[in-house]
Order: C-alpha cells, then structure tokens, then sequence
C-alpha cells in the first residue's frame, strides 16, 4: 500500500466512524401496531319468511294499484304495458300481480280505473260481482296456479244489480209481513225472520238469493241508502269466498294471500278502501 494510498484509507474509515455515530444513524425505536378496536358484534342478517314476502309483494301491488287509480281519476292516466313488446313478451304465458273480482258494468273495468296494464290483473266480473262455481274455481285458479298475492274485490256506486236485489227484498219483506198478519196463528217476529231467510235462499231470482242477504244485513245494521248496501255486498261477499272456497282459506292461513274490499265511485272515479 503507498502512501497516497494509506492515506485514502484512513479517509474513508474516518467518514464511515462519522457516518455511524450520527443520530440519524442510530436504530430508531418501533412503535408498537395499536390493538384493532373491539367492533360492536352485528346482529345476524336473517332472510324474509315467505309470508313476509307475500305481504310485502301484496302491499306493494296494491299501492301500485292505488298510484295508478290515482292518475286515472286525476286523468293522467299512462296506460303502462300496452304496447307490441308487451304483447309478445306475454305470448308465452301469465304472471299477474293480482286478482280482481268486479262487477261486469261497462263503467268499471278494473284494467283501466286502475291504469294497469297486459297481464297486471286476473280479472272475474260478473253483475253485482256476486258469486258461483264458475267464479269460485277461476279465482281459485289465480290463487293456486299463478300465485297472486292480492285478491280486491271491487263494488261500485249505482250498482244495478244492488237496486234490483233492494227492490226485490223490500217486496219480499212486505209480501212476508202481509202473510204474518193475515194468520190466524201468532207469529214471533224471529218466525218471519227464519221465514224471511228461507224465502231468499229459495227465491226464483237469482240476484236476490244472491245479494238479498247483503241487503237483509244492512238493513239489521240501520244502513239504509244504496251506498252502504254495496259496501255490505263486498264484506258478504268476501265473506261467502272464503267460506266456500278450500283454496283461499288455505292461502289466508299460510298468508300467501291478502284479501282488499273495496268499492268504485262513479263520479269522482277513485276507489274508496273498505278493507285491508
């Protein structure tokens, strides 16, 4: 090693010696990693029961419903789901949101009261909305084959079929007192009551077997105008579907199925809620 050399070395190791006695040169401390904050434990997130499913759907259906009742009374009506793509989308079948029971008068169809649209709604209608086998199995058809939420039946103002069976129970009702006051026998008024009963089941007319106990029914309540008497006919008649038909009151039961009443009114063109 030359001098020069030597000298270069001791250069070096002096600034290295320098170099480590720095602070910045000295190990620094490790700061500790904080503990992870306890988190608060988090309720377990648990799927809807079918039945909550169900009225949730039945719920939602019937607002929509309502919306759109709402648009056609204000005369804003869409008309949603009418046009060519619709038509073919439903060539390959049905789903509807609900089943509507109504009566057959031209002013009430429920497709457009209730501004719906291609296979929204299963709709019976029938005059007076007023029931037989042939309604019972077709809504019984909506219920179990299509899984409809919703079942609405539908009454409405100045209803025809209401006016007759009105008018023919008040005949009835006179004949019957007329008949109690002529005998000879004394009669109790619960006699012409059961008499009364017996006379509407049997009656020739159809619309008053059918409606008579509506009108029997509003009567006994001292509910006198044709107003309330439709609003009886949809009770009774929500009544008379579930007690005939095995279908709806196992869809009730197991809350697959939620019943609306309701009745239309003609000159506002809104549809007042009777029962939800």
């Amino acid at each position: 090693m030359t001098q020069s050399d030597f000298e270069n070395f001791e250069q070096n190791f002096a600034a290295a010696s320098s170099a480590a006695e720095s602070p910045q040169s000295q190990p620094q401390p490790v700061a500790a990693t904080p503990e992870p904050e306890a988190q608060p434990e988090q309720p377990l997130q648990t799927s809807p029961l079918p039945s909550e499913l169900h009225e949730s759907t039945a719920n939602a259906t019937w607002s929509r419903m309502l919306q759109g009742n709402k648009r056609f009374a204000e005369g804003k009506a869409e008309h949603p789901w009418q046009d060519k793509e619709t038509r073919h989308m439903l060539t390959d079948g049905q789903k509807p949101d609900a089943a509507v029971l109504s009566c057959s008068d031209s002013r009430v169809p429920p497709e457009i009261i209730f501004d719906q649209g291609l296979g929204d709604l299963f709709t019976v209608r029938t005059a007076g909305q007023m029931i037989d086998d042939a309604v019972i199995a077709s809504l019984e058809y909506a219920v179990k084959k299509l899984h409809v939420s919703l079942l609405c039946v539908l009454g409405h103002g100045r209803c025809g079929a209401l006016e007759v069976a009105e008018r023919e129970f008040n005949e009835l009702v006179r004949t019957v007192t007329a008949e109690a006051e002529e005998s000879q026998d004394s009669i109790e008024a619960e006699d012409i009551m059961d008499d009364l009963d017996e006379r509407i089941a049997q009656s020739d007319s159809i619309v008053l077997r059918q409606a008579g106990i509506s009108v029997w029914q509003a009567r006994e309540a001292e509910l006198d105008c044709l107003d309330d008497i439709e609003r009886v006919h949809v009770a009774h008649t929500i009544e008379a579907l579930v007690d005939r038909s095995e279908v709806i009151q196992q869809a009730l039961a197991s809350e697959q199925l939620m019943i609306v009443g309701a009745r239309y009114q003609l000159d506002t063109g809104r549809v007042e809620v009777l029962s939800f």
